[in-house]
C-alpha cells in the first residue's frame, strides 16, 4: 500500500488551502479515505472521511469551511478549505483503509497513513 500526500504550507488567516492525496494498492481493495490532523501539544484528530461510495464526514468544527472529495480521473483525494483560522494550525494526515477481499459495511477505519503535511496559518 502506497499513501502519497501534498499541499500544505503556511497561509495567512482567511486564506485557502487544498490538500491531495492519493492511495493505491496492487493486493487490496480501497474502503476510504480520510485527513486527520494534530494540532500542538494535543492529539491526532478526525477532520473529514470520505467512503468507497461517496459518503462523507466531517468534524463538527470544520463543517460548512472544509470539503472532502475525489476526482476520479485521477484517482487522488483532496481536502478544500476557505476561511482559515489560526486553529487550522497542525500536521495534517492522510488516512486510507485497504482491506483484503472487500469492504466491510460501517464507519471507515483508517489503517494505512501518509507521512503528513504541515500547515501554518499565521498572520
Amino acid at each position: 500500500v502506497q499513501v502519497e500526500e501534498s499541499g500544505g504550507g503556511s497561509v495567512q488567516p482567511g486564506g485557502s488551502l487544498r490538500l491531495s492525496c492519493t492511495a493505491s494498492s496492487q493486493f487490496f481493495t480501497r474502503c476510504g479515505m480520510g485527513r486527520y490532523r494534530q494540532p500542538p501539544w494535543t492529539d491526532r484528530e478526525l477532520v473529514s472521511i470520505i467512503s468507497s461510495g461517496g459518503a462523507t464526514t466531517y468534524e463538527d468544527s470544520v463543517k460548512g469551511r472544509f470539503a472532502i472529495y475525489k476526482d476520479v480521473s485521477r484517482d487522488t483525494m483532496y481536502l478544500q478549505w476557505d476561511a482559515l483560522k489560526t486553529e487550522g494550525t497542525a500536521v495534517y494526515f492522510c488516512a486510507a483503509e485497504f482491506r483484503a477481499g472487500g469492504c466491510a459495511p460501517g464507519p471507515v477505519r483508517p489503517n494505512y497513513w501518509g507521512q503528513g503535511t504541515e500547515v501554518t496559518v499565521s498572520s
